[in-house]
Protein backbone atom coordinates (compact mmCIF):
# COMPACT_ATOMS: atom_id res chain seq x y z
CA UNK A 1 0.00 0.00 0.00
CA UNK A 2 1.43 3.67 -0.86
CA UNK A 3 1.79 6.20 1.60
CA UNK A 4 -1.56 7.98 2.87
CA UNK A 5 -0.97 11.76 3.15
CA UNK A 6 -3.30 13.91 5.45
CA UNK A 7 -2.68 17.30 5.33
CA UNK A 8 -4.53 19.80 8.50
CA UNK A 9 -4.80 23.18 8.79
CA UNK A 10 -6.48 26.11 10.56
CA UNK A 11 -6.04 29.67 12.82
CA UNK A 12 -4.01 29.70 15.84
CA UNK A 13 -6.42 28.46 18.55
CA UNK A 14 -8.94 26.60 16.72
CA UNK A 15 -7.77 22.99 18.10
CA UNK A 16 -5.55 21.46 15.18
CA UNK A 17 -2.88 20.30 17.87
CA UNK A 18 -6.21 18.43 19.29
CA UNK A 19 -7.33 17.75 15.79
CA UNK A 20 -3.99 16.32 14.65
CA UNK A 21 -3.67 14.17 17.87
CA UNK A 22 -6.97 12.78 17.93
CA UNK A 23 -6.33 11.81 13.87
CA UNK A 24 -2.61 10.07 15.11
CA UNK A 25 -3.94 8.36 17.86
CA UNK A 26 -6.86 6.87 15.66
CA UNK A 27 -4.33 5.92 13.02
CA UNK A 28 -1.81 4.06 15.48
CA UNK A 29 -4.80 2.44 16.95
CA UNK A 30 -5.65 1.46 13.29
CA UNK A 31 -2.21 -0.51 12.88
CA UNK A 32 -0.86 2.48 11.01
CA UNK A 33 3.06 3.17 10.52
CA UNK A 34 2.89 7.47 11.16
CA UNK A 35 5.22 10.33 10.68
CA UNK A 36 3.59 13.46 11.36
CA UNK A 37 4.95 17.31 12.23
CA UNK A 38 3.89 20.41 13.38
CA UNK A 39 4.32 24.20 12.44
CA UNK A 40 3.05 26.55 14.66
CA UNK A 41 4.41 29.68 13.45
CA UNK A 42 1.98 32.41 14.02
CA UNK A 43 -0.28 30.45 16.02
CA UNK A 44 -0.15 32.69 19.27
CA UNK A 45 -1.13 36.01 16.43
CA UNK A 46 -3.99 33.88 14.60
CA UNK A 47 -1.84 32.71 11.95
CA UNK A 48 -1.60 29.70 10.19
CA UNK A 49 -1.51 26.52 12.13
CA UNK A 50 -0.63 23.24 9.81
CA UNK A 51 0.03 19.53 10.85
CA UNK A 52 0.81 17.06 8.35
CA UNK A 53 0.53 13.07 8.83
CA UNK A 54 2.08 10.29 6.37
CA UNK A 55 0.88 6.54 7.05
CA UNK A 56 2.05 3.83 5.47
CA UNK A 57 5.70 1.55 5.52
CA UNK A 58 8.76 3.31 3.78
CA UNK A 59 7.65 6.81 4.38
CA UNK A 60 10.63 8.53 5.90
CA UNK A 61 9.87 12.05 5.70
CA UNK A 62 6.57 13.79 7.69
CA UNK A 63 5.93 16.32 5.47
CA UNK A 64 2.75 15.84 2.45
CA UNK A 65 4.86 16.90 -0.69
CA UNK A 66 2.65 19.31 -2.63
CA UNK A 67 0.25 17.59 -4.40
CA UNK A 68 0.29 14.35 -2.95
CA UNK A 69 -2.30 15.05 -0.26
CA UNK A 70 -5.53 12.41 0.16
CA UNK A 71 -7.43 14.03 2.72
CA UNK A 72 -7.50 17.71 3.48
CA UNK A 73 -8.99 19.03 6.76
CA UNK A 74 -9.17 22.54 7.72
CA UNK A 75 -10.72 24.21 10.35
CA UNK A 76 -11.85 27.19 8.71
CA UNK A 77 -12.51 28.29 4.68
CA UNK A 78 -9.54 30.33 3.10
CA UNK A 79 -7.15 27.80 4.71
CA UNK A 80 -9.08 24.97 3.59
CA UNK A 81 -9.19 26.90 0.17
CA UNK A 82 -5.14 27.77 0.30
CA UNK A 83 -4.30 23.75 1.20
CA UNK A 84 -6.68 22.85 -1.84
CA UNK A 85 -4.95 23.86 -4.00
CA UNK A 86 -1.28 23.73 -3.50
CA UNK A 87 -1.56 20.31 -1.30
CA UNK A 88 -4.52 18.48 -2.80
CA UNK A 89 -4.26 15.18 -5.15
CA UNK A 90 -5.93 14.19 -8.11
CA UNK A 91 -9.28 12.56 -6.31
CA UNK A 92 -8.45 14.00 -3.27
CA UNK A 93 -11.13 15.28 -0.48
CA UNK A 94 -11.64 18.24 1.62
CA UNK A 95 -13.41 18.40 5.08
CA UNK A 96 -13.48 21.68 6.11
CA UNK A 97 -15.35 23.64 8.81
CA UNK A 98 -17.19 26.12 7.50
CA UNK A 99 -16.12 29.14 9.91
CA UNK A 100 -14.44 32.37 8.82
CA UNK A 101 -11.24 33.94 10.13
CA UNK A 102 -10.69 36.92 7.98
CA UNK A 103 -7.19 38.15 7.25
CA UNK A 104 -6.21 42.06 7.33
CA UNK A 105 -6.30 42.07 3.13
CA UNK A 106 -9.72 41.08 3.26
CA UNK A 107 -11.46 43.75 6.23
CA UNK A 108 -9.79 46.37 4.02
CA UNK A 109 -11.48 45.81 0.90
CA UNK A 110 -8.47 44.48 -0.82
CA UNK A 111 -9.25 40.74 -1.47
CA UNK A 112 -12.13 39.00 -1.42
CA UNK A 113 -13.00 36.02 1.37
CA UNK A 114 -13.70 32.98 -0.66
CA UNK A 115 -17.05 30.83 -0.81
CA UNK A 116 -17.97 27.64 -0.08
CA UNK A 117 -18.20 27.09 -3.69
CA UNK A 118 -14.73 28.59 -4.48
CA UNK A 119 -13.42 25.64 -2.18
CA UNK A 120 -15.74 23.00 -4.02
CA UNK A 121 -14.45 24.53 -7.16
CA UNK A 122 -10.73 24.29 -6.11
CA UNK A 123 -10.89 20.40 -5.48
CA UNK A 124 -12.97 19.80 -8.44
CA UNK A 125 -10.46 21.29 -10.31
CA UNK A 126 -8.15 18.07 -9.18
CA UNK A 127 -11.36 16.12 -9.72
CA UNK A 128 -11.37 15.37 -5.73
CA UNK A 129 -14.32 16.80 -3.70
CA UNK A 130 -15.14 19.04 -1.12
CA UNK A 131 -17.26 18.42 2.33
CA UNK A 132 -18.84 21.22 4.17
CA UNK A 133 -19.07 20.76 7.49
CA UNK A 134 -21.02 22.81 9.98
CA UNK A 135 -22.79 22.04 13.38
CA UNK A 136 -25.31 24.04 15.12
CA UNK A 137 -25.46 25.41 18.16
CA UNK A 138 -21.43 24.65 19.26
CA UNK A 139 -20.91 24.75 23.59
CA UNK A 140 -17.50 25.97 22.34
CA UNK A 141 -16.50 27.21 19.21
CA UNK A 142 -13.50 25.27 19.38
CA UNK A 143 -15.31 21.89 19.53
CA UNK A 144 -15.31 22.58 15.48
CA UNK A 145 -12.63 20.08 15.17
CA UNK A 146 -14.85 17.25 16.52
CA UNK A 147 -17.30 17.52 14.17
CA UNK A 148 -14.91 17.70 11.40
CA UNK A 149 -13.92 14.33 13.11
CA UNK A 150 -17.67 12.81 12.74
CA UNK A 151 -17.40 13.60 9.39
CA UNK A 152 -14.53 12.19 8.27
CA UNK A 153 -15.19 8.90 10.07
CA UNK A 154 -18.30 8.84 8.08
CA UNK A 155 -16.80 8.82 4.91
CA UNK A 156 -14.24 6.68 5.47
CA UNK A 157 -12.26 8.35 3.44
CA UNK A 158 -8.80 7.22 5.66
CA UNK A 159 -9.11 3.13 5.30
CA UNK A 160 -9.42 1.62 8.46
CA UNK A 161 -10.32 4.96 10.18
CA UNK A 162 -14.11 4.69 11.39
CA UNK A 163 -16.86 6.91 13.92
CA UNK A 164 -15.50 4.24 16.57
CA UNK A 165 -12.19 4.39 16.43
CA UNK A 166 -12.08 8.01 16.07
CA UNK A 167 -14.41 8.14 18.86
CA UNK A 168 -11.76 5.98 21.14
CA UNK A 169 -8.90 8.11 19.89
CA UNK A 170 -11.16 11.32 21.43
CA UNK A 171 -11.65 9.80 24.51
CA UNK A 172 -8.11 8.68 25.34
CA UNK A 173 -7.01 12.58 24.24
CA UNK A 174 -9.75 14.65 25.79
CA UNK A 175 -8.81 16.36 29.02
CA UNK A 176 -12.12 14.63 31.36
CA UNK A 177 -13.62 18.09 32.04
CA UNK A 178 -14.55 18.61 28.80
CA UNK A 179 -14.86 14.63 27.90
CA UNK A 180 -18.59 14.54 28.40
CA UNK A 181 -19.61 17.09 25.54
CA UNK A 182 -17.02 16.59 23.37
CA UNK A 183 -18.47 12.80 22.67
CA UNK A 184 -21.77 14.11 22.84
CA UNK A 185 -21.02 16.09 19.88
CA UNK A 186 -19.25 13.54 17.95
CA UNK A 187 -22.24 11.21 18.34
CA UNK A 188 -24.84 13.85 17.35
CA UNK A 189 -22.55 14.58 14.33
CA UNK A 190 -21.89 10.77 13.20
CA UNK A 191 -25.97 10.38 12.47
CA UNK A 192 -25.92 13.02 9.93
Amino acid sequence: MSAINIYMTGVGGQGIGLLSEVISRACLDAGYAIHGCDTHGLAQRGGTVVSQLRLGEGVFTPQVPQGEADVIVALERLEGLRAARTYLKQGGVVFYYDSEYQPIHVRLGISKYPSAEDLSKAAAAKSGTAHQVLADDLEDPRMQNVALLAKIGLAASIPKITTAVIRKALSEVIPSRALESNLALFDRESLK
